[in-house]
């Protein structure tokens, strides 16, 4: 299955944006000197992070196969730096005009709209559409792309998620409930089986955002996709009374004990756990869970009893169900004048063939459409893949467009929310005096 470390892959989901603010100062002194090496490059050199193996694997086997052309005409060179050292090491190489072919961007999607300001990363619906392979991307990694950099196809999206709610089947037979459509019908069931002395939820306080993701997904139904650009904007506020009632909803689960007992304490592998034993009904969480599911020693309840549904309906909200949180992990993206006839041919077969050999032999699922027939690991999985193959637009996490300042604060502040010991009216002015303060 996916070959990314499990810590890896928990620090990167948790916020890609954690890092933004800085990255801006640091970054200004690469700008505006153009980019990339003007001469033809001579490999098709790719710099990842030593973390994720999954890219850098699929992009071997297709040079072995179906890219062999392209490889041979420009072979593939990788380079791997620790994920906690790429933000440095792109600025440096960016400061000499030596950016590689392909690379990892930024952890924070600040630094590659400045790379892309500056003239040193291409512009990739430019070039895809121009190489005729732009509709070999899936429409809603698109979206989640240009939300997160500035309406701009700035990287290609190699590991695509969207995020839902996970239940387990038997439970939910067994206590006659069927999957919740809305808000209403969620709470109720979640109630039905605390009454029955079945823990509702599974989630880490420990790491904040998984509760900080149900604020938002409250916030996307009820105001609708908008919700958080807008205070990204400066048009509305988290104090403003309809953000602060989202906070509440998810406040009021902790206080009726729906996520059991010490959910601050409870940290990602833990609540993994709880739901992949039986010990929880449901499990807010991202597609990357699916190699947990997958995976028999974790999952003691059997992949086939795993369901996925998507963040319920709030009666009488903007939102609507089909519009699931998403991102694309790591994006990787190109340099601009390094994009010449055989990097695009890289590119075109790329495009063509990744999203099959990623997922026929890693399970990975990334934004390219899967163009061959590769069988599902399970019905949960096959759900998972037809659901991103068939959405057309998604939303971003609660933090994803925060500072650092007010996204460390929104984390750590998460597990106090739920179990009373910050009010959702402190909870929201602590984030938003945060965002005001950047």
């Amino acid at each position: 299955m996916i070959t990314d470390s499990s810590a890896a892959r928990k620090t990167r989901l948790a916020g890609l944006t954690a890092s933004a603010a800085a990255m801006v100062v640091l970054v200004s002194a690469c700008g505006g000197t153009g980019g990339g090496s003007t001469s033809s490059p001579k490999e098709f050199s790719y710099l990842s992070v030593t973390e994720n193996t999954t890219v850098k694997a699929a992009l071997t086997t297709l040079s072995k196969g179906q890219c062999k052309t392209a490889d041979d005409a420009l072979p593939l060179k990788t380079e791997t730096v620790p994920q906690a050292s790429l933000d440095q090491k792109l600025q440096l190489l960016a400061g000499q005009d030596a950016l590689p072919v392909q690379f990892a961007a930024g952890n924070a999607p600040a630094l590659t709209q400045q790379l892309y300001r500056s003239g040193q990363v291409a512009d990739l619906e430019k070039e895809l559409k121009a190489l005729g392979v732009y509709d070999q991307l899936e429409p809603a990694a698109v979206s989640t792309i240009k939300a997160l950099y500035g309406g701009k196809l700035e990287v290609l999206p190699y590991e695509y998620n969207i995020e839902g709610i996970f239940y387990n089947k038997e439970i939910f037979t067994e206590n006659g409930l069927s999957v919740p459509g809305t808000w209403d019908e969620l709470v109720s069931a979640a109630a039905k089986l605390e009454a029955k002395g079945i823990q509702p939820f599974s989630a880490s306080g420990e790491q904040g955002w998984p509760l900080t993701r149900l604020i938002s997904g409250y916030l996307y139904r009820s105001l609708g996709p908008d919700a958080l650009q807008e205070v990204a904007d400066g048009k509305a506020k988290l104090t403003d009374p309809e953000y602060v009632k989202a906070a509440q909803q998810i406040a009021d689960l902790g206080k009726k004990g729906y996520f059991g007992k010490g959910v601050g304490s409870i940290d990602y592998d833990t609540s993994m756990n709880q739901f992949l034993s039986g010990k929880a009904a449901m499990l807010y969480m991202g597609s990357w869970a699916l190699a947990n599911i997958a995976d028999e020693k974790q999952n003691t309840v059997g992949a086939d009893n795993v369901g996925f549904m998507p963040f319920p309906a709030v009666s009488g909200g903007k939102g609507s169900i089909d519009q699931y949180p998403s991102n694309v992990g790591l994006g990787i993206t190109l340099g601009a004048k390094s994009f010449d006839k055989k990097t695009g041919a890289w590119v075109s077969c790329i495009a063509k063939n990744y999203g099959s050999t990623a997922l026929k032999d890693q399970g990975s699922i990334s934004g390219f459409k899967v163009n061959t027939e590769v069988e599902a690991a399970n019905e949960v999985s096959g759900q998972v893949r037809d659901t991103i193959g068939s959405s057309q637009q998604n939303v971003l996490w609660f933090e994803a467009l925060f500072s650092t300042k007010a996204t460390t604060l929104s984390q750590t502040n998460a597990a106090g929310l739920v179990n009373g010991s910050v009010t959702p009216e402190k909870f929201m002015q602590t984030v938003q005096d945060a965002l005001s303060s950047k």
